[in-house]
């Protein structure tokens, strides 16, 4: 039996900051599980954290340094790097050159990027992928109380008796958060939840109320809600007086707002309208969680102060089970917004548009100068690159060719940028295919620092695993270049010294002025700070270190220069540019259950591309139909700024004149379906948060004469398919296809040549009809499956997951080489069907085989059978749907 090292870190997805305990046996095999004792999670993983382990692979990992497109030395990298920024530095100054970094990034990588920028370059030319998801918040919270404070925590979600969700499908994006609210709500069946979104997600499953409101009308909404509370006398007079100002003017604005008019703007109904409202009137402990629907928006910084402003009338702030709560997107959005990683911020929490903060902080680090002007928030940085003005570019943990919007646009500028250096750990990324000089950084096995979550809770996030190859940490090359431009200060022993130094500048010239304070964290010695726990911020003495009890902020002091918090009087403004008769649809974009970004990680788990594994948009089928596209088929999607292939999808949680795509896919797994090539470039005046939730695009059936799919072990040529999509399984990888025409040499010969089966020791196993225009083919390897591919001019191909099970066999016999070309395994039984449950590999057909078996009639009767929906209970909303066919059937 093998002994397992174990080690305490913390999960690198979203913003909720699981605990996690990564074990590594004798043999090298990594297995995670929940921390019990971490108190953001206490034990619970969701389906991306649990499959962790798998995505640890070395295949698709940077393992070295390359200079123009050749591997090169550390010393021949940095010193190319340096010399080069030097010289655009010398020629056109400090505004030339830029970082774009990342919420992937550990608080010490991001506070030393911050400090060469600001402090030594003289520029605050750095901005981060958080300008993408969460810096309306910050200018909501700013505008609001003075600093970026994010007033409660996890546990005022379970105390709540009112949780209001908007703008967020907490189920898929934070499922950890939402069980907590799930189990908080069967233990008090009376806790009220109401779900406000455009779209009808898995998170509606628990709802009370759903809101689908119009897209982009939430400003009328919440302005409407603080009109409806004003009239009803549920203000708290008392705190308005003593704790905030402005109140008035707000009020003044809300009244336009009467109830008829707010239905009218957000397309609801009346009665569900007034119920909202009652409900929220009715609940002093209330909650309202929001998150990128409200964010990403060119009016999110408006909506975010709305929903304050409702909090601020009713005193339901800065108390157990009550406030606004924004949940981060990313695992350290938030440490990146503590150490001024964003274009217009300070480290610490301090202004950059504050000469008194500036001196404090320039004084502290011994920097030449400190940047005076804010810099170039992400669309415009990328413009300036296009238009020439910044010439070098160095992006860290980050794929902006495919997460940006109108992302082509974003290929043309680092395309013709002078210089670009790109940090990353995998190898061919949309944005490294476009780098002059690539640095291989270590991947979250690797990593050694702390992260901040949604509740402001400090984590530390632990390496495991040794760095391969010559991989090397953020900080180390961050420190590397600035000391070959000839920059003092960079010096760090390792992350323990740089984290002493971002508690230190927390607490020089606070004294409780600034909401950031972890001066108490200072002086941490080595052992200490490896093995520091979980702790929650502000921490200003060694004091506060000790409890996981809830510090929050907000009740009655602020960090306005008079110490009360201000309302925001906010106009509804409609989204920036409307549906018309060439773009009739409002694009939506958002993540799905089971991936991460642009699936540098998660793409690797071959249990997470089990669910959804192909690109993919929703449309209501009544719209559907008057766009000619089949539910199954391809259309494409287009707007005034790019166009995308992806499979259309039948919904009727999809409201009508609304289309939903991923954000997920990029050019290493579809061949055109990086959504950010279609969204809108507009972005929110004061915060510069693209508008992600609101393009008009057209959808529109894309022509194949054929479609087909391919499992392989291999990777297989894609460049003359008309349509592709790759998906990894266990032990292969899965390739969604199709085409126009018949192959010109026959099919035979085509297949042949695509999956190899010209090797002299393989077996080839093969089915044309010419006729039909079928075609089934499979390559047999030591009497193993090496790949199989199959074709028909219809959609109805044979069942994948049938075939997976074939990959895993040591040996086929001659059963399974039949049917191997029938298309279906030899045991039906064996055919699980497409995943469900990521967590347990549990597929749609086996659920229902035991439903009907079993005589099984809810979700916690199927998870005493299967497993399914027991860990991270995201599939729960699809198991009630399967429940109520096989009822249907029946």
């Amino acid at each position: 039996m093998n002994e397992a090292a174990e080690a305490r870190t913390t999960c690198p997805y979203c913003g909720v900051g699981c605990g996690v305990i990564a074990s590594v046996d004798t043999a090298g095999a990594v297995s995670v599980r929940g921390d019990e004792a971490h108190p953001a999670n206490f034990g619970r993983l969701c389906s991306k954290g649990s499959a962790l382990g798998e995505t640890l692979g070395l295949e698709q990992r940077l393992l070295y340094p390359q200079l123009d497109g050749q591997r090169a030395s550390w010393d021949e990298a940095l010193e190319a790097a340096s010399d080069r920024l030097r010289r655009i530095l010398d020629a056109y100054g400090p505004e030339s050159v830029a970082l774009y970094v990342s919420g992937q990034m550990l608080t010490e990588d991001y506070y030393v990027a911050n400090k060469l920028v600001k402090g030594y370059l003289g520029t605050a030319n750095i901005d981060t992928n958080s300008r993408l998801c969460m810096s309306s918040a910050v200018v909501g919270h700013k505008r609001a109380f003075g600093a970026d404070t994010v007033p409660g925590g996890y546990e005022d979600i379970e105390l709540a008796d009112l949780v209001v969700i908007t703008g967020s499908n907490l189920a898929w994006c934070h499922p950890v958060v939402y069980q907590r609210l799930v189990a908080a709500k069967k233990q008090r069946p009376q806790m009220k939840v109401i779900v406000i979104d455009p779209r009808g997600t898995a998170t509606c499953d628990i709802a009370d109320l759903h809101l689908a409101l119009k897209p982009g009308s939430d400003v009328a909404l919440f302005n409407g809600l603080l009109h409806h509370l004003a009239t009803q006398g549920v203000a708290d007079p008392e705190f308005i007086e003593k704790h905030t100002r402005q109140s008035e003017a707000a009020l003044a604005m809300a009244q336009d707002y009467p109830l008829e008019r707010v239905a009218e703007i957000c397309g609801l109904g009346i009665a569900e309208l007034a119920a909202f409202y009652r409900l929220f009137a009715a609940h002093e402990k209330t909650v309202t969680i929001f998150s990128q629907g409200v964010n990403q928006s060119s009016s999110g910084s408006d909506k975010v102060n709305s929903i304050i402003n409702c909090h601020l009338l009713t005193g339901r702030i800065g108390r157990p089970g009550m406030g606004p709560f924004s949940i981060t997107g990313q695992p350290n959005a938030m440490g990146g917004r503590e150490v001024g990683g964003l274009a217009n911020m300070l480290a610490a929490h301090m202004d950059l548009d504050n000469a008194d903060h500036r001196q404090l902080v320039q004084n502290f680090w011994g920097s030449p100068e400190i940047a005076d002007t804010a810099g170039l928030k992400a669309v415009d940085l990328f413009e300036a690159i296009h238009a020439g003005r910044v010439k070098a570019v160095w992006i860290i943990a980050t794929n902006p060719v495919v997460s940006l919007p109108d992302a082509e646009r974003v290929r043309e500028a680092l395309a013709g940028c002078d210089l670009v250096l790109v940090s990353d750990v995998r190898a061919g990324t949309d944005t490294v295919q476009l780098a002059d000089i690539v640095f291989p950084a270590t991947a979250w096995a690797e990593k050694d620092g702390t992260v901040t979550n949604s509740e402001r809770r400090i984590s530390r996030q632990r390496g495991f695993l040794p760095a391969p190859g010559e991989a090397r940490a953020d900080w180390w090359i961050l420190c590397e270049v600035a000391r070959r431009l000839g920059f003092a200060g960079f010096d760090y022993s390792g992350p323990a010294e740089i984290f002493d130094e971002h508690a230190r500048l927390s607490a020089v010239g606070n004294h409780g002025q600034r909401d950031f304070d972890i001066g108490g964290l200072a002086g941490l010695a080595t052992e200490e700070y490896a093995g520091l726990e979980p702790v929650q911020w502000p921490v200003p003495d060694r004091q506060a270190m000790s409890g996981h009890a809830p510090r929050r902020l907000c009740r009655d002091d602020f960090y306005t220069p008079d110490r009360k918090a201000r309302f925001i009087a906010v106009q509804y403004q409609p989204p920036a540019h409307a549906p018309d008769a060439d773009y009739p649809f409002v694009l939506n974009t958002g993540r799905i259950r089971d991936q991460w970004h642009t699936m540098t990680r998660t793409g690797l788990s071959p249990r997470l591309g089990g669910h959804l594994p192909e690109p993919f948009v929703e449309i209501h089928p009544r719209d559907a139909l008057l766009c000619g596209t089949a539910d199954g088929g391809l259309g494409r999607v287009r707007s005034r700024w790019g166009e995308i292939v992806v499979r259309v999808k039948y919904s009727a949680e999809t409201p009508r004149g609304s289309l939903f795509v991923p954000i997920h896919w990029n050019g290493l797994t579809a061949s055109d379906a990086r959504v950010g090539k279609l969204v809108n470039p507009v972005v929110d005046p004061h915060s510069g948060e693209p508008e992600f939730k609101h393009t008009p695009v057209m959808l529109e059936p894309f022509a194949v004469d054929w479609h087909g799919f391919a499992l392989s072990r291999h990777s297989l040529p894609t460049d003359d398919f008309a349509y592709w999509a790759m998906a990894q399984g266990e032990q292969f990888r899965r390739y969604e296809l199709a085409g126009r025409h018949a192959p010109a040499a026959g099919w035979g010969d085509w297949g042949r040549e695509l999956l190899g089966g010209s090797e002299p020791q393989a077996d080839w196993l093969e089915f044309v009809d010419a006729t039909a225009n079928l075609y089934r083919a499979a390559l047999v390897v030591d009497d193993r499956i090496a790949a199989c591919i199959f074709i028909s001019p219809r959609l109805d191909l044979p069942s994948r997951q049938g075939l997976a099970g074939l990959f895993a066999q040591t040996e086929l016999s001659e059963r399974d080489r039949i049917s191997l070309l029938m298309g279906r395994p030899a045991d039906p039984a064996a055919d699980d069907g497409a995943i469900v449950c990521s967590c347990f590999g549990v597929g749609r057909n086996r659920i229902l085989r035991e439903i009907d078996a079993q005589g099984l009639t809810s979700p916690e009767a199927i998870g005493s059978c299967l497993k399914a929906g027991t860990n991270c209970g995201s599939c729960v909303p699809e198991l009630r749907k399967l429940l109520a066919e096989a009822r249907a059937a029946a």
